[in-house]
């Protein structure tokens, strides 16, 4: 029974509207005009990410996706809310440009300022060869997020084991370095996200991007405002 008031509620839903921002490529939404409640904590528009400054291309705090990957989210956290949860977003759309600054980053290795925050076991020569940082991004195509779930009353992250942008093992989605509690916070995150049409990334628990992205070979570089 409870199942059947769940598939009515869920097959009930209308979709949200949004409305055609001028300032946005053909294609693109603001995440808050198709999911108005979501949380956002856009970290490479401040210091709290592995650089520990704010990246080029985020003048704001405004998350932006693909249209199709919004509307599909959009359903994600409707199903969560039925459950007591919330999404709550690092990154979304990201420029080329920040890309860009990823690797001039890399290339600085006194700059380390972060190192025991995000890679304390990582060396920061070797991030290229072992795939944490690449010249393109998935992310600039538009479609691909990166996302936990929280408790919708308290506000709380729910325990994923790692933190966002940690750089090791236990980030990966099926290590066996976590608490089976962990590993059923990730399989829920996971499970809603594929339900709906994104896949997961096997080394990054917080990492899907929409299947059948509209822009699978365009790295975009507008800026984010």
């Amino acid at each position: 029974m409870k199942n059947l008031i769940l598939l009515l509620f869920l097959t009930s839903i209308s979709l949200p509207s949004f409305s055609q921002n001028n300032s946005l490529p053909e294609g693109f939404v603001h995440l808050k005009e198709v999911i108005p409640d979501i949380v956002i904590d856009l970290r490479y528009a401040g210091n709290n990410n592995f650089t520990g400054k704010p990246l080029p291309g985020y003048n704001s705090l405004e998350v932006i996706t693909t249209k199709q990957a919004a509307l599909a989210l959009s359903k994600v956290q409707q199903e969560l809310e039925l459950q007591g949860y919330c999404l709550k977003i690092f990154d979304a759309y990201r420029p080329q440009r920040a890309v860009d600054q990823f690797m001039e980053w890399a290339r600085k290795p006194e700059d380390t300022i972060m190192k025991k925050a995000f890679y304390p076991s990582v060396k920061k020569e070797n991030l290229f060869e072992l795939g944490y940082i690449a010249t393109k991004s998935g992310h600039s195509r538009g479609s691909t997020l990166d996302l936990t779930i929280i408790d919708i009353n308290s506000g709380e992250e729910m325990d994923m084991g790692s933190s966002y942008d940690f750089f090791g093992e236990i980030s990966h989605l099926n290590t066996s370095q976590i608490t089976d509690d962990q590993r059923n916070n990730r399989k829920l995150l996971k499970a809603v996200m594929s339900k709906y049409g994104f896949r997961s990334y096997s080394e990054e628990w917080w990492h899907f991007t929409l299947r059948n992205e509209p822009f699978p070979n365009t790295y975009f570089d507008f800026v984010i405002e």
